[in-house]
């Protein structure tokens, strides 16, 4: 599912973190993707529709280099992953053996991958960077995958990070991590997020200029009329 150039663009300006509070008042407390984190400063805000790998516990007759070969494989999966999307791998928090490395990721460039979001680590750090994909992880590691993880399919849901990540959700990531936005609530979230995000902003000019936080963080009825007409002024 490519994502419409207009969705791209709304979420793009609006921090992870307002998105975990928009839903958050939709019910949605598990959305934050635990151990991704940006693995350079400056890869910005990336959004795109999930991509899925799933790895499960090595076994050692399965998670050996040969199996790197093998129609079921991180290299296959690579194959055929559409351009524009935000691969998101299960690596069961696995810190001990890195999922990808330089050659991976290269290829997942000149396959136009968005980006890669991960509960696991990486490995050739300098290797990795060089190739310029904006990675979310739990760090580094020199071991390859099949040290600790046997790679068993892709677009299948799997939990990231504690977060359960189905195909073709959508995933936002900045410098805080990654959020995961389930596809049926995208409209919603389009809906309210850039609301939320100048309500807060607003506020933030508030605490500026002396304003008290009792009835202004959350507002009262009194801060939400000041607010309507500070919109309808504009």
């Amino acid at each position: 599912m490519a994502l419409d150039p207009k969705t791209v663009e709304i979420l793009e300006g609006v921090s992870t973190a307002t998105l975990t509070t928009v839903l958050l008042k939709k019910g949605l407390r598990n959305v934050w993707m635990r151990g991704t984190r940006p693995i350079r400063e400056g890869q910005g805000r990336l959004v795109g529709p999930a991509f899925t790998l799933r790895f499960v516990p090595a076994r050692e007759d399965l998670a050996t280099p040969a199996s790197w070969a093998s129609p079921i494989s991180t290299r296959a999966a690579i194959e055929a992953m559409p351009e524009g999307v935000i691969v998101v791998a299960d690596a069961m928090g696995v810190t001990d053996a890195g999922i990808f490395g330089d050659i991976l990721c290269a290829r997942m460039v000149k396959r136009d991958v968005a980006g890669l979001v991960t509960d696991g680590v990486m490995r050739d750090a300098a290797g990795v960077l060089g190739t310029g994909l904006p990675v979310w992880c739990d760090g580094v590691a020199a071991p390859p995958s099949v040290a600790g993880l046997t790679f068993v399919g892709w677009q299948e849901p799997v939990a990231c990070g504690g977060v359960a990540v189905f195909p073709d959700d959508v995933v936002v990531a900045d410098d805080d991590g990654a959020v995961l936005i389930p596809a049926a609530l995208l409209d919603a979230v389009l809906a309210e997020a850039p609301e939320q995000e100048a309500m807060e902003a607003w506020i933030m000019t508030e605490v500026e200029r002396g304003v008290p936080l009792p009835g202004l963080y959350p507002m009262n009825d009194e801060t939400k009329a000041r607010y309507a007409a500070s919109k309808a002024g504009k």
